[in-house]
């Protein structure tokens, strides 16, 4: 047998630095080396190294910088920065997570130079072919090698495409990362001075299909302005540069029932989520922050589909459509039920990346 070599973990967006961190920590504690990188995709601030930095994380081995005007592009720029990066280490594997166009590249550019990829977070599903994370998630995982399936769900969705790499079911380490943070983020973040409201709910919108879509953005406006309970609203550059140019800006940041944020980090959003009566949102990782222990929050999806059935089966959230009376319906029910939500997620119990680092230790020790 011989030591592992060293495993690159690639990373380019909020969701997959959050998902990524206690992998990272999880090399560090087996004294495993591991090649850190940026791939690039989130090159605003708020939206990649105040995560990084807040985290506590390396400094990335490899960074990019770029802008990309399409998701073409962007893939493609992605791909041929990652190549030169991935030829010159020789990892013995590649990790990435999600769904991303920078999932997607940087896993092409591995293939290519004939490294396993390993793909956490497999096996999700929306069967909505109109959403680009669909797309990218279907690929990577035909093209992984290790397929680190969160649930069983996402097993059993692997299994019925027959894809060729191995299936592990180890949790999601998006319930690691709450787990670790919950504490700090309480003792570091005083975002809740900042919040008007007593009483809210706590609403992301940034998906390309809702936001893009000027119908659809405009029933998400109008609904938080009408919302029962007030809404708290971190909003996503996308998101805001569609209100404004949709003249919907000016309206909502006016309304007193809706408080609009900047981009905030990841324990200051923490905090929210613990502190809120309810979370609306077209977001796939807030589903399943939403369901740790230490959350415990209704969702309201609202979207069509969800790639996370786990969450609504187990009792945590709800797909309300992008409609505004149905969004509206569902905060309502909401408020109404205060039902008690289990007290387990169905998406691990906060071991996933450690599971993930001794699935790679034995496979590369074969």
């Amino acid at each position: 047998m011989r030591a592992i070599d060293a495993t690159m973990i690639i990373v380019g967006t909020r969701p997959e630095i959050v998902k990524m961190a206690p992998l990272v920590r999880a090399f560090k504690e087996k004294k495993l080396p591991c090649v850190f990188v940026h791939c690039g995709q989130h090159y605003d601030y708020n939206m990649s190294q105040q995560f990084i930095e807040e985290l506590g994380l390396p400094k990335p081995d490899f960074g990019f910088k770029f802008r990309a005007h399409s998701q073409g592009l962007q893939t493609a720029r992605i791909l041929a920065l990652a190549e030169p990066v991935v030829k010159k280490v020789k990892p013995r594997n590649v990790l990435v997570e999600g769904d991303t166009n920078g999932t997607l590249a940087c896993a092409l550019a591995a293939i290519k130079l004939n490294v396993p990829v390993g793909h956490v977070e497999a096996g999700l599903r929306s069967f909505d072919l109109r959403m680009p994370e669909e797309h990218n998630r279907r690929l990577v995982d035909h093209m992984s090698t290790y397929l680190f399936a969160p649930t069983l769900v996402a097993k059993a969705n692997l299994m019925n495409e027959n894809v060729w790499g191995k299936i592990h079911v180890t949790g999601n380490t998006v319930i690691d990362a709450v787990t670790q943070h919950i504490s700090l983020a309480e003792k570091k973040s005083s975002i809740m001075k900042r919040i008007r409201f007593r009483n809210f709910a706590l609403a992301t919108a940034h998906r390309a299909e809702n936001v893009d879509d000027p119908v659809v953005l405009r029933n998400f406006a109008e609904a938080f302005e009408e919302a029962p309970v007030p809404v708290v609203y971190p909003i996503h550059p996308r998101s805001r540069k569609r209100l404004r140019q949709q003249k919907m800006l000016r309206k909502l940041s006016r309304s007193r029932n809706v408080q609009l944020l900047q981009p905030l980090g990841y324990f200051d959003f923490l905090v929210l989520m613990r502190n809120c009566d309810m979370i609306v949102t077209d977001s796939g990782g807030i589903q399943e922050e939403a369901t740790a222990p230490c959350i415990r929050k209704p969702v309201l999806v609202i979207r069509l589909s969800t790639e996370r059935p786990e969450a609504v089966e187990a009792g945590f959230a709800r797909v309300v459509g992008v409609e505004k009376k149905s969004i509206l319906a569902g905060m309502e029910q909401t408020l109404e039920r205060k039902g008690v939500l289990p007290t387990k997620s169905p998406y691990g119990n906060g071991t996933a990346a450690r599971r993930i680092v001794e699935i790679l230790m034995q496979e590369n020790l074969q």
